[in-house]
């Protein structure tokens, strides 16, 4: 990979597991990084059953399988290059905090856009 190693996607509490990350997924959001021309810091990526647990995260959380990541944004301007270079590769799964965007290509979800 051009801009991420895959140690960037461990779960925290699993040293190497970012090995688990689908490379589809992973081959789109280096798209997205091309795009955007700016660096992506990921604050998750691939969790264990019980890290997910951990962090509140949903029981059928697309990180347990690999097809998502969170992306630190540091305010508006970034949020937008960050948001619009995802849409341009084509994700379609895009959920919007303050602090970060989640995106997953999990085709056993709809496409959607949501905030928390």
């Amino acid at each position: 990979m051009k801009y991420f190693t895959l140690d960037e996607f461990d779960c925290p509490s699993h040293k190497g597991s970012g090995i688990n990350m689908d490379s589809n997924f992973l081959a789109k959001l280096e798209e997205a990084r091309e795009i955007a021309g700016v660096s992506f810091i990921i604050t998750s990526g691939y969790r264990t059953k019980e890290h997910n647990e951990y962090v509140g995260g949903v029981p059928n959380s697309s990180h347990l399988i690999g097809v998502a990541a969170d992306i630190s944004v540091s305010g508006g301007a970034d949020r937008y290059v960050i948001l619009n270079s995802l849409i341009r590769a084509g994700f379609k799964r895009i959920g919007v905090a303050k602090t970060f965007i989640h995106c997953d290509t999990d085709d056993s979800k709809p496409n959607s856009v949501w905030t928390y």
